[in-house]
């Protein structure tokens, strides 16, 4: 079977992670994302980690699967040659300013049916990125620990990847719309939104409204229900949680506490099946089920906790994810082992998506410019010797 997004062609102009991860997302699912940057590469083609040689794992890392156009952006040619690549590509995802030849009015008067999907910072058009905007909309103030009341930010650019997914639901909403009406489309999405949407949706904003409560810091213990964090006898930690009364009966099981655990809520006067009272009752709890672990190796908890249905993870570096996960491995399909030039050969991700009967998708990054003579050859139909002058006169450039 073929991919599900096959013969969907997409232009990309982008940088750093919300753009490039929903085009990757697209790449994944058979989509052709044709990713054009200025010469020399954009203002993420170096960006860390690198590697010892200067390459960047984290641009290989975000645009597996594209095809590389490098372009003289300011040169009034390499734009025209822009604007005809993505009317003819009838898909245009950036998050650059959507101004002056880039806007949708200009780029529409080319193919009226053209989607567009821009990625902003704030819905008002102002700068933010996901720092700024993780920063103010709540979460580093609830993240920590009680005594220490420095607020902290996410390592995870998470709000850069939901925006870079709701781009690519977006954009096949939109060519869904034009399949059905024959209308393009102009999609506008702010990074801001998609945080503020999220601290809506999960209730956040009203429980501040309604309940006139200021969320604190907790540590690692989940709020409202019971999930906390515990130390092995090895200095190893796990993060252990009990939600469902199944969840619930099964760490009791596990670390032979049900008696323990009964005569607790006998003498606090609780009800531990409401895992509220649980969330309330926490460090009480801890003293209970701590002995256990710090009693117990990881691997003596692991199998303990996985005979009884436990729901638990342990806390592990980078560096130990490969190594321990077989989760991280070539045991997963979502994974194969890939060449990337420059870098050599690693795990490489394809689409957390599976579908029945087709592949995943893992394919290395392209050099930059890899795809120029390709694509103007292909795509927009040029003769070798214009593609020559072209090359000549700087307004493009090749990996070579």
């Amino acid at each position: 079977m073929g991919r599900p997004l096959d013969g969907l062609r997409v232009v990309e102009g982008s940088a750093f992670v919300a753009a490039p991860s929903g085009g990757m997302t697209l790449a994944q699912l058979g989509a052709d994302v044709i990713r054009f940057d200025a010469l020399g590469g954009g203002i993420d083609h170096q960006r860390w980690p690198l590697t010892d040689d200067g390459v960047s794992l984290y641009w290989n890392g975000l645009n597996k699967g594209k095809r590389s156009l490098a372009v003289n952006l300011r040169d009034p040619e390499a734009q025209e040659l822009l604007a005809e690549l993505i009317a003819g590509a009838g898909n245009f995802l950036t998050n650059f300013p959507a101004g002056g030849w880039m806007s949708y009015e200009a780029l529409s008067q080319r193919r009226k049916d053209l989607v567009m999907v821009a990625i902003t910072g704030s819905h008002d058009g102002t700068s933010a990125v996901d720092y700024t905007v993780n920063c103010a909309v709540g979460y580093p103030a609830a993240t920590g620990f009680a005594d220490d009341q420095r607020p902290i930010n996410n390592v995870v650019p998470a709000w850069d990847l939901m925006c870079g997914q709701m781009a690519a639901v977006g954009l096949l909403a939109a060519d869904r719309q034009r399949a059905h009406t024959g209308q393009g489309s102009l999609v506008s999405l702010a990074l801001a939104d998609v945080a503020l949407a999220t601290v809506g949706m999960l209730g956040n904003l009203a429980e501040a409204q309604i309940n006139g409560t200021e969320r604190q810091p907790i540590g690692n213990d989940l709020y409202g229900a019971y999930g906390t964090d515990f130390a092995t006898g090895d200095d190893r930690r796990v993060m252990v949680v009990a939600i469902s009364p199944k969840q619930w009966r099964g760490l009791q099981a596990a670390t032979e506490t049900t008696e323990a655990v009964a005569a607790l809520a006998v003498s606090l006067g609780v009800d531990f099946s409401d895992e509220g009272q649980r969330f309330l009752a926490r460090e009480d709890l801890r003293t209970v089920f701590g002995p256990w672990f710090e009693a117990r190796t990881l691997s003596e908890a692991a199998e303990t906790l996985d005979a009884h249905g436990v729901c638990w993870g342990p806390y592990r570096t980078f560096a130990q994810l490969p190594q321990e996960d077989p989760r991280c491995s070539t045991a997963n399909p979502l994974f194969a082992n890939l060449d990337q030039p420059g870098v050599g050969q690693h795990l490489v991700p394809g689409s957390p998506l599976a579908f029945a009967g087709v592949e995943r998708g893992a394919a290395i990054a392209p050099r930059l410019g890899q795809h120029t003579e390709q694509i103007l050859a292909e795509d927009l139909g040029l003769e070798s010797a214009a593609i020559g002058g072209l090359i000549d006169r700087g307004v493009v450039a090749t990996d070579r």
